[in-house]
């Protein structure tokens, strides 16, 4: 096998819903001050007893189900998350002994934002290389056990949630499209103070004026590059799903792409941003709704935290 591609995807979120209203009670805030710089109605929250690891196994075992698989089909379980309380055993292991993934490589990355775009690229080599069969990736994050909820800066802007997609090898004939294209990745690691999550406990910052600008001017050449990569121009794309950060950034980035027949997801309205969690729910919720096709292209591009970015071009299960 000389490609891969997503069989199946899934995604999960917590019960509890925080409105802006619901925020307008705990800082200086209004559901229209948010509207207007974020782009915000809504977004889910998970409970003291919820876990990262069990949010990621829900969308996971959604996404096994999807695919028609059992968890021995699974080789690699690959968990992108930012928000890990403990440091062992990680959330990989902790995701396959709640699905009873026998003797998986099981391994987390931690590139916050554009976690689950890396994490689908490392899959996408393994399988190709011929180290895993099948993989599941999944971006997972509890925001809100990172979030200052006195700071009305960032309490506005986060959600808990998880995503994943099962990654499955696949035979490329000459000429044809792989189900995963090559990435397009990189950071500017001098800037790593932009996005933080430091501190004990931790807590997430940002300087937001500066991660807009980056975002809104650097990062459509790169995206219009990762299409290149797939062999196709902006305006093929039937979907662009990006990191849902604020629709402020969402909304031009898309434009300034060129992406002019493609679906624009914007789950960040009703989820908030979910870091690693945000490109994963909202292509699930693309296929869900039946808004995209299986074999439609679709660009995943992640950017954020150390101003890292990764993208590539996807076929739709």
């Amino acid at each position: 096998m000389n490609g891969s591609r997503i069989a199946a995807v899934g995604h999960y979120q917590p019960a509890r819903v925080l409105t802006n209203e619901d925020l307008a009670g705990l800082v200086d805030t209004s559901d229209e001050w948010i509207r207007s710089r974020v782009g915000i109605r809504t977004r889910h929250i998970a409970g003291p007893d919820e876990p990262v690891d069990e949010l990621a196994a829900h969308a996971a075992a959604k996404a096994l189900a999807a695919a028609g698989l059992g968890p021995d089909a699974i080789d690699l379980v690959l968990v992108a998350t930012s928000t890990a309380v403990d440091r062992s055993p990680n959330m990989a292991a902790r995701v396959a002994a709640r699905l009873g993934i026998p003797s998986p490589a099981a391994m987390d990355v931690n590139v916050v934002c554009a976690g689950f775009t890396h994490a689908l690229a490392t899959a996408d080599h393994t399988v190709r290389a011929g180290a895993a069969t099948r993989a599941l990736v999944i971006g997972a994050d509890k925001m809100s056990d990172i979030t200052d909820w006195t700071d009305r800066t960032t309490c506005v802007l986060v959600g808990d949630g998880a995503g994943a997609a099962v990654v499955e090898a696949m035979d490329v004939p000459d000429g044809a499209v792989p189900g995963i294209s090559p990435v397009l990745w990189g950071s500017l690691p001098e800037m790593g103070h932009a996005v933080r999550i430091e501190g004990t406990p931790s807590r997430f910052a940002q300087e937001g004026q500066a991660v807009y600008r980056w975002a809104t001017t650097q990062l459509p050449p790169l995206a219009r590059a990762a299409c290149e990569r797939a062999g196709l121009t902006p305006a093929d794309l039937a979907a662009v799903v990006l990191h849902q950060a604020n629709l402020r950034i969402i909304e031009p980035l898309a434009e300034k792409i060129g992406a002019v027949n493609a679906v624009v997801a914007r789950d960040v309205t009703v989820s908030g941003n979910t870091s690693a969690a945000s490109i994963p729910m909202a292509l699930s919720k693309l296929v869900e709704r039946g808004e995209i096709s299986s074999g439609d292209p679709v660009l995943l591009f992640g950017f954020g935290g150390n101003l890292s970015y990764a993208g590539q071009v996807v076929r739709c299960p």
